[in-house]
């Protein structure tokens, strides 16, 4: 939303073109992604980065339309730049493709084609309304406090999901709920 509407659209492009690589290679992966312990816990880890660096970049832009409200002369603002938009798009879509693969890979179960239509599918309509809601956080910028709660939960789901895992996995389900309190508790099986 911080770029000019010719570089919203190229970054835009780009980034749908990452998601596509990306979810389509880690749903070819999806076994051997699934072995791994710690790995959505990483993911919900870069999430929060995006997290940080949207919430950052929203103060910003909220000072700076203040500023401008009350003053004749305001501060000229460093326009976003293609690599700091493209770069921060590419990480949201490495935390959130890991998470959405391992997803729609548990729903499709034994049927790659369909995973791999269900995944292209998804990307095309972010493709197409993503010119739509840049137009709408830069009309609205409430909307963006939504989204970053929204992006913050799935960062903090993930990285709870990530922990359980790990703690069933590693097989210390009764040494984990010996020190934790009751509500923290996991029971094999149960997520």
């Amino acid at each position: 939303g911080g770029l000019p509407a010719e570089q919203r659209r190229k970054v835009i492009l780009w980034g749908l073109a990452a998601a596509v690589v990306m979810r389509i290679g880690f749903a070819l992966i999806t076994t051997q992604l699934l072995g791994i312990i710690g790995l959505l816990f990483a993911g919900g880890i870069l999430l929060l980065w995006v997290c940080w660096k949207m919430w950052r970049e929203m103060r910003e832009q909220a000072t700076h339309a203040q500023a401008e409200a009350i003053s004749d002369n305001p501060p000229v603002r460093e326009a976003k730049t293609f690599k700091a938009a493209f770069l921060q798009i590419l990480i949201a879509d490495l935390s959130m493709s890991l998470d959405n693969v391992l997803a729609v890979a548990g729903a499709a179960r034994e049927h790659p084609s369909v995973l791999v239509f269900g995944l292209i599918f998804s990307v095309a309509l972010m493709g197409v309304a993503a010119s739509w809601i840049a137009n709408l956080l830069q009309r609205y910028r409430w909307i963006g406090y939504v989204g970053l709660v929204i992006v913050l939960y799935v960062a903090l789901h993930m990285m709870w999901q990530g922990h359980r895992d790990a703690v069933e996995r590693l097989g210390q389900i009764p040494s984990y709920n010996a020190v934790m309190p009751d509500f923290l508790d996991i029971e094999p099986g149960k997520h």
